[in-house]
This record gives structure tokens, sequence and C-alpha cells, in this order.
């Protein structure tokens, strides 16, 4: 795993609020180097925008330019992350809330596609895996709290991989890093004042009502699992 590099400036927070940008540097966090011709064909997207963007995050220092490679007359140029990127408490508060609203709808819009990506592949068949939503009422200290736990969740989880890379490494073996499986947990806190629960099926019965039949179609319960 890529080590963090802290981000103070409200403007390189604003740099990376391109729904893109959050993806290319996703695919640059667990692969050694891309080139935008491979990271192109990958999400989609035409060569001059995605050369565009690599182009930007280059120039502001999250991405270094390792290799170029002729290919049919031109020159494909590699790149590497040289860090993960993280916001610090200070940088958000000076971030504009336009800017915030973007940079987390981009990077939603990554993890939701990538949990149901692993869902559909049975990334939650594991006995132990977890899925689970809890709605709390706290006051300003025990925000701070829980925000500070979470934070030291997180730091525990990067110790694991540590430990686990060392585990592997020391047990030698031609197998020893098939040992490793590809594992991703997903942290969120936010204030969610005046946000409504929302319930799915409510929506399929008022379509049903609009237009005046009745539903036979009952809401699938979310079943939590936990290893607890």
């Amino acid at each position: 795993m890529k080590p963090y590099s802290d981000i103070n400036d409200p403007r390189l927070i604003k740099a990376l609020a391109h729904p893109l940008r959050v993806r290319i540097l996703s695919i640059l966090e667990t692969r050694d180097i891309a080139s935008p011709n491979e990271m192109a064909e990958e999400l989609g997207v035409s060569l001059g925008v995605m050369s565009y963007h690599v182009r930007r995050l280059h120039a502001l220092g999250f991405l270094e330019l390792v290799k170029r490679t002729p290919r049919r007359g031109a020159i494909e140029h590699h790149y590497r992350a040289k860090a993960r990127p993280h916001v610090t408490d200070e940088g958000w508060a000076e971030t504009p809330s336009i800017v915030k609203r973007a940079m987390v709808g981009a990077s939603l819009q990554q993890i939701t596609g990538f949990i149901n990506a692993a869902a559909a592949q049975g990334g939650f068949d594991r006995g132990d895996a977890h899925l689970s939503r809890t709605v709390v009422a706290l006051d300003e200290q025990g925000w701070r709290e829980l925000a500070g736990e979470l934070a030291s969740l997180m730091e525990r989880v990067d110790r694991l991989q540590d430990e686990s890379l060392e585990r592997v490494k020391t047990s030698g073996g031609e197998d020893a890093e098939a040992a490793l499986k590809r594992s991703a947990a997903v942290l969120m806190l936010f204030d969610a004042e005046g946000v409504p629960e929302h319930d799915p099926a409510r929506d399929i019965n008022r379509e049903d009502q609009r237009l005046g039949r009745r539903s036979s179609r009952r809401p699938r319960p979310l079943r939590a699992l936990s290893g607890d």
C-alpha cells in the first residue's frame, strides 16, 4: 500500500474533485504503473480526455513519470502514483462547500461501483464479512470522539496490512503471495441531520398507487453480515 501524502491546500483538494481523477488515482493505488492508454481502455473514455487529466495530476505532483515506451510510431508514457492523497481536517475545513460536494460525489461514485462489483462476485459471502449502518445522536464531544475512533481504526487497518505482508515475506515459498487476499473496508462518518430514511419499497408502492394498481412486491430486508 502506498504511503499517505497529507494535503492542506484547498486548491489541490479542488483538483481532486473530478470523478475521473479519483478513478485514475484509485487504479494507480493498487497498480505499480499504468499508461493513459491502458487506463482509457479500462475506464471507457477517450485517450485525449484521459491524457489531459493524467497530465494535470502529474503537474500537481500526485503522479510521477517512470517510463517511456515506443509504440507504433508514438511514445507511451507510464505513470506511478507518488502517494495516496490524504486531505487533512484543516484543509477540508477551508475547502468551499461546492468543491467538497463535488469531491464527495466523485468518491461515492467510485466506491459504490467498487462495492457493487465485489458484491456481485461474492465479496460478502464470508461468514465474517460485515455490512451495517448505524444512526446515532451525538453531541459535539461525542462526534469528535467517534471521528477519532474511526481515524485510529484506519491506522490499525494499515498496520494489519503491513503485518500480513511481513508474514508472507518471512514464510517464503512459491505460494506465499497467494495467501494474500485483496480486501476492502469502507468507513464513513457524516452529518445526517434532516436526512429522511429512504425506503425503496415505499417508492415502488407510491408509483403503483399513482398508476392505480396495488403492488404485489414486498421489500427485501437488508441483512447485516457481522463477525460478532
